[in-house]
C-alpha cells in the first residue's frame, strides 16, 4: 500500500533544469572553462558540488573545497537573481498531483541535490510548502545520487518528523518520482518504488520503455494507488 510520496525537485516538479545548465556555463566560462551546455550522461543527476569537482578535475584544475564552494556559490546568487526576476515556473500537473496526494492523506517529502533555500523558496511561491513533510537537500547527505543516502535520510524523516505516522513507514511503502537515471538508481537502491517521469530529454526513452510517464500531467492523484501497485511489480 502507498503511503508516501518523495519527489525530485528541479525537473520533476520545477522546469528549470535549462536555467541551471545555462548558470553552470556562466559559472564555468568566467573560469576559462567553457562547459558544454549539455552535461556528459555520467553527471546528468549529480548535485552541483559534484559537477563543479569533476568538471574540475577532467579540465586538469586542482580540485579543493574551497574552490569548489565557490563557484557552487557563485552559481547559486545567480540563480537567486534569476529567480527574484522571473520566480519559479511549475511543470504541468505537479500542482494538482501535489495537493491531490496530500488531499488523499498521503506524506509528501522532497529529496533534491538542489540547495534547501531553493527548495523551500519554490515551495513558499507556489503554497506548497506545508504539504510537505521531509525535504533533504544537498547540504544533508555526504554523497549525492545514484548513492541511495538521500532517499534513506527522506524515509527517516518521514517517520521521525511530527506528526508522527501510527506505525513506521517502509521503503517499500513508499514511492519515488524521478526524471534521471542517477536518480533512479538513488531511489532503487533505498529500496523505494520508482517512477520515472520523461521532463527530461535525455530520460524520455529510458523511462517510456520502462513504463514511465511522459509527464505529471499525465497522472491522475486518485489513481496513484493503482499507479503505485502497477509499478511495484516492475
Amino acid at each position: 500500500m502507498l503511503r508516501a510520496v518523495l519527489f525530485d525537485f528541479n525537473g520533476v516538479l520545477v522546469d528549470d533544469l535549462g536555467v541551471h545548465r545555462d548558470l553552470l556555463d556562466r559559472v564555468l566560462g568566467e573560469e576559462g572553462l567553457g562547459a558544454p551546455a549539455e552535461l556528459p550522461s555520467d553527471l546528468s543527476g549529480r548535485n552541483d558540488r559534484e559537477v563543479v569537482a569533476a568538471i574540475l578535475e577532467r579540465a586538469g584544475r586542482k580540485v579543493t573545497a574551497k574552490e569548489v564552494n565557490r563557484l557552487v556559490a557563485r552559481k547559486a546568487a545567480l540563480y537567486q537573481e534569476h529567480v527574484r526576476r522571473r520566480g519559479y515556473t511549475l511543470y504541468p500537473g505537479a500542482l494538482e498531483l501535489v495537493e491531490g496526494a496530500a488531499e488523499q492523506g498521503l506524506m509528501l517529502g522532497i529529496v533534491s541535490g538542489a540547495l534547501r533555500e531553493e527548495i523551500v523558496q519554490a515551495l513558499h511561491q507556489s503554497g506548497l510548502r506545508q504539504q510537505f513533510k521531509a525535504i533533504v537537500s544537498a547540504e544533508d547527505v555526504l554523497r549525492g545520487k545514484p548513492h541511495p543516502e538521500i532517499y534513506q535520510r527522506a524515509v527517516e524523516q518521514l517517520n521521525n518528523q511530527p506528526p508522527l505516522p501510527e506505525r513506521l513507514v517502509h521503503p517499500h511503502e513508499v514511492l519515488a518520482v524521478e526524471n534521471s537515471p542517477m536518480g533512479l538508481a538513488a531511489a532503487s537502491g533505498a529500496g523505494l518504488v520508482c517512477l520515472g517521469v520523461a521532463h527530461s530529454h535525455q530520460l524520455c526513452q529510458l523511462v517510456t520503455a520502462s513504463g514511465a510517464v511522459v509527464s505529471l500531467s499525465d497522472i491522475d492523484p486518485v489513481d496513484l494507488q493503482h499507479l503505485f501497485a502497477e509499478a511495484s511489480l516492475r
